[in-house]
């Protein structure tokens, strides 16, 4: 009897991997030889679900993958795979894995529905010193602690593109969680990134990682995305060319977000608008990313300064969240509640 039980435990334990996502290496049973699969996964495409949310055209940019060997390695993905369409009931089970990181303060957490959501976007875009890269830092140390409904914790990716990131930060932010320093920090993966295409070649390593450690990983921060985009592309000549690239950015993003179940947290910068000042608009200043970043971000935060350390954040946009306000504070320990 005990052995039977094994089985069934094995079972449904290989069910509950298997529902994360298919292994790329089934392609093997459908003829498709390991030589080209390792091409695949060198290129950060490691599971039949990435397959199936890379462009034909993308597959055919890949070393040593011709037209006929791609148009192979989409039939066979499609064979493993049921057309994705399911019913609003099945996809309401489905969005019971979604998990939500803390902030660190409850105000914030409540405005946004109980946290940084996985399987999204998330975008908090202000003027410098609105609390920005606080909230990232926060969020690398609350996100490895257990939440609600059984969230258990987990490791976190930094990618940083302005040289904002300080490890000594997240030792004060352990220390206001009792947490052990060196274990918070050796639970952050980091990467600076350099140019916009080095950003984008990052997030290839990064889906890899969270290939090699299912589940492991719980939250991927880019602080800023389009700091390098700013210094890459100047001009108007060349905006088209940097809103495709930024697109192609921000698709991998939520890409991976939903592949692996991560929760993504990117901050912004503001630009002001010149020709805000010939219309009655109240505030001139807006993020930068224009449309492209406007569809692409799940929840989009605004963040300004409030009095001494102080900041009010506001829902500027949300498939499912009420425009509201919260305050929050910045502590020696991260972002807190607002004592006011």
């Amino acid at each position: 009897m005990e052995a039977q039980d094994q089985v069934v435990e094995e079972e449904v334990a290989s069910d509950e991997e298997e529902s994360i996502f298919l292994d790329i290496d089934q392609l093997q049973n459908h003829g498709i030889n390991v030589a080209d699969i390792k091409k695949l996964k060198q290129a950060g495409i490691c599971t039949i679900k990435g397959i199936q949310m890379t462009t034909r055209k993308k597959l055919c940019t890949i070393k040593g993958i011709s037209e006929a060997k791609m148009e192979k390695i989409k039939e066979a993905a499609a064979k493993l795979v049921d057309p994705g369409f399911l019913t609003a009931l099945q996809y309401a089970d489905k969005r019971k894995e979604v998990f939500k990181v803390s902030t660190g303060s409850q105000e914030l957490d409540k405005l946004l529905g109980g946290g940084v959501e996985s399987m999204a976007i998330t975008e908090a875009f202000g003027e410098f010193r609105t609390g920005k890269t606080q909230i990232s830092h926060t969020l690398c140390v609350t996100s490895q602690l257990p939440g609600a409904k059984g969230y258990c914790g987990g490791k976190v990716v930094f990618i940083d593109t302005e040289n904002t990131f300080r490890p000594d930060r997240l030792r004060d932010i352990a220390d206001r969680f009792n947490l052990d320093q060196s274990a918070v920090l050796d639970n952050v993966l980091y990467a600076r990134a350099y140019t916009s295409e080095h950003q984008y070649e990052l997030l290839d390593f990064v889906a890899a990682k969270f290939y090699e450690e299912p589940g492991v990983f719980k939250l991927l921060i880019v602080d800023s995305i389009m700091a390098l985009f700013r210094v890459d592309f100047s001009g108007r000549g060349e905006l088209a060319d940097r809103q495709q690239k930024l697109a192609q950015l921000l698709s991998r993003l939520q890409k991976i977000a939903e592949e692996y179940n991560v929760a993504v947290f990117v901050t912004n910068q503001m630009t002001s608008d010149p020709g805000a000042g010939m219309s009655f608009q109240a505030d001139p200043k807006k993020p930068i990313g224009g449309h492209i970043l406007a569809h692409a971000s799940t929840v989009r935060i605004s963040l300004r300064k409030g009095r001494a350390e102080n900041r009010i954040a506001k829902i500027y946009d949300s498939p499912d969240l009420p425009e509201n306000e919260a305050t929050f504070a910045i502590s020696g320990g991260g972002i807190i509640d607002s004592k006011e």
